[in-house]
């Protein structure tokens, strides 16, 4: 049935619903006394009869006054049909005299009488019309919910993905296998029958399915994880049984699902049991993917973020033989995506995108992405042709460090203590072997913090040393160290540094083996997540003594470095001095403005930070575009 003559059913059943109250409360009136028609007529001609209204043979109306014992204001009665004589004596007994259509109340009488039999005939087809063609239109939210990608338009192909070149191989690895199977079937190969993509959010998972959906020449099946859940139970494996029939009539096919853990999740879990129907869906899902039938032909694709809390029925080679680990970008790929990114704006010839790409390290496709779109919005906003380095310096450090908070207004001793506070960092970083370079401090409030010392490092690190941690401890408590020494005083500042420090030192201690007291064993068995199969309890695997060795542990480390840090700030106070009187003045000092201060040499005139803000401009310039939401990129382990 159409959606037009559903919704023509819905009203009729509307009207008829309103006509029957309406005909139930009206005649829910003041009773009305029953008169035959000798009755009628001798009350007529006695004068007790006011008005009357007649329709058809019947006519109702209202006494002169209250009549009857039981005091009745109203009358009905019966009267012949077309009576000649009658209106000649209304008339003469000066009867206020109305006369009805009698065939417009008689089809409402109908009307009413028949409409429940109407409405059930009404609902009787209206199912019997759903359920032709098999029966699945009856239950149409058991149907799969899967698109199949369009093969016109404008495609993703794997030139449009850029830093996973492992995982474009494997992937295309696949479409050369659906392309020609003999190739690979001559030495006894067999396709695979799933391929699991994973990886943190942002790094590119749903863009390579895209991107295999452009270059395969074969139906491509795409849905969401969270569309097979719905809170009828059995909907779920319904919806999956659809989606391989779908597959088997269209193979050879790709199936892809995004956000896998939302119906992979490991079965059992939680307090008191699972989830009735994403267990029976995914019970459903593994029987497709590798069961007493095999579905051959149907390759699926999953992406998810949370491998750890799948099935392990789900990931055993037959079903998911492959699992495409999608990373990070390193400094290589960063700059490969930054040129994807890149391509259709009009940049200016200082733009590097090597240099960019080395000073994000930590940032994924998404992050780039919504990079190079928040340049290209702020070079608009100055009105500027191209989008130049500078803009790519202003979107990095919006994204970094938080958008500038200009309207924050703080008193001259907040901002003094911001400054000691910011160059005692810097200081610190500039002075220690195994710190990463300073990029940039600021004092102007940006993102919850009223300063930042940005610092990025030269190459991306994936391991670090104990003598790298122990400078990022000083480093961490440069800052309160400055406020000791400078300030003779200690401020709320210092209390994420002091959060990260700790939280350094409790790694070192217990997870990485960099105690000499505690040797290189593991402490603490992680917490567990009770709604995904894991302990209730927490084990405690130790005794009170040796969490009481490891308290002093961390504070040792901690304490330690707290006081090298307070011995460069004391040893480095004309330079810590200069830094911060230099932030009072200026608000913001980079790398090599910094280095030029300590280097004696005068910093170049720069235009105050007033004349910096957007420029005026005409209203009808006022669209610039939207910006790309991604992830908030997790911060370096040498952030300030």
């Amino acid at each position: 049935m159409s959606s037009r003559m559903k919704t023509l059913a819905l009203w009729l059943v509307i009207i008829l619903v309103v006509a029957l109250l309406y005909r139930i409360f009206i005649s829910s009136e003041e009773p009305r006394e029953k008169l035959d028609y000798t009755e009628f007529m001798r009350r007529v001609q006695d004068g007790l009869i006011s008005s009357v209204k007649i329709a058809g043979t019947r006519a109702e109306g209202e006494y002169t006054t209250v009549t009857g014992e039981e005091g009745y204001r109203y009358f009905v009665a019966t009267v012949p049909y077309n009576d000649d004589e009658l209106y000649p004596i209304l008339r003469s007994n000066k009867v206020k005299t109305t006369i009805d259509d009698a065939n417009q109340d008689g089809w409402l009488q109908i009307l009413i009488g028949w409409a429940p039999m109407i409405l059930l005939i009404g609902i009787w087809i209206f199912f019997m019309r759903q359920m032709q063609g098999g029966g699945n239109r009856a239950v149409s939210f058991g149907k799969s919910r899967a698109k199949m990608q369009a093969q016109t338009g404008k495609k993703v192909t794997f030139k449009d993905v850029a830093g996973i070149e492992e995982a474009k191989e494997e992937l295309a690895e696949i479409i050369d296998f659906l392309k020609d199977p003999q190739r690979f079937q001559r030495l006894g190969g067999r396709i695979p029958k799933g391929v699991l993509l994973v990886g943190p959010p942002g790094t590119g998972k749903t863009l390579l399915a895209r991107a295999i959906s452009g270059e395969a020449n074969v139906p491509f099946f795409s849905i969401s994880g969270s569309d097979f859940v719905e809170m009828f139970v059995g909907v779920g494996a319904s919806r999956v049984r659809d989606l391989f029939e779908q597959g088997k009539k269209n193979a050879p096919c790709l199936i892809f699902i995004d956000e896998m853990d939302a119906v992979g999740r490991h079965r059992g879990a939680g307090l008191g049991g699972g989830h009735d129907e994403r267990e029976q869906t995914l019970n459903a899902l593994l029987v497709e993917m590798d069961g007493f039938a095999s579905n051959e032909g149907i390759i699926v694709i999953a992406a998810t973020n949370r491998p750890d809390v799948l099935d392990p029925a789900l990931l055993r080679p037959g079903r998911f033989d492959r699992q495409v680990v999608v990373d990070r970008p390193d400094v290589g790929g960063r700059a490969a995506i930054l040129r994807v990114h890149t391509r259709n704006l009009p940049l200016a010839k200082d733009v590097d995108l090597d240099i960019i790409a080395r000073s994000t390290p930590g940032f994924t496709g998404a992050d780039l992405e919504n990079l190079a779109n928040e340049a290209a919005i702020y070079a608009a906003r100055q009105l500027k042709n191209t989008v130049e380095m500078s803009d790519f310096e202003e979107a990095k450090d919006k994204v970094l460090m938080g958008a500038e908070r200009r309207s924050l207004i703080l008193s001259d001793e907040e901002k003094r203590n911001t400054a000691y506070h910011e160059a005692g960092h810097a200081m610190v970083a500039l002075t220690l072997k195994h710190t990463d370079p300073v990029h940039k401090v600021t004092i102007i409030p940006r993102g919850r913090a009223l300063g930042v010392t940005q610092t990025i490092p030269v190459d991306d690190k994936h391991t670090y040393t104990k003598a790298f941690l122990e400078d990022q401890l000083a480093y961490a408590m440069g800052g309160r160290a400055a406020e000791e020494v400078f300030l003779k005083h200690f401020t709320t500042g210092a209390g994420n540094d002091i959060d990260r420090a700790t939280a350094i030192a409790r790694k070192m201690v217990c997870e990485w083996g960099m105690s000499d007291k505690m040797g290189p064993l593991s402490f603490g068995k992680q917490e567990e997540h009770i709604f995904l199969g894991r302990e209730i309890a927490q084990a405690h695997d130790m005794s009170q003594k040796t969490w009481e060795i490891i308290d002093t542990e961390i504070k040792d480390f901690v304490m330690r470095n707290y006081e090298r840090a307070k011995k460069v700030i004391v040893e480095c106070k004309d330079k810590v001095e200069l830094i911060a009187q230099s932030l009072l003045e200026m608000e913001v000092l980079d790398g090599k403005e910094i280095d030029m201060l300590l280097a004696g040499e005068k910093l170049p005139e720069r235009a105050p930070r007033e004349s910096r803000r957007e420029p005026e401009r005409d209203k009808k310039d006022d669209a610039v575009g939207e910006s790309f939401a991604g992830p908030e990129p997790e911060p370096s382990p040498t952030g300030g």
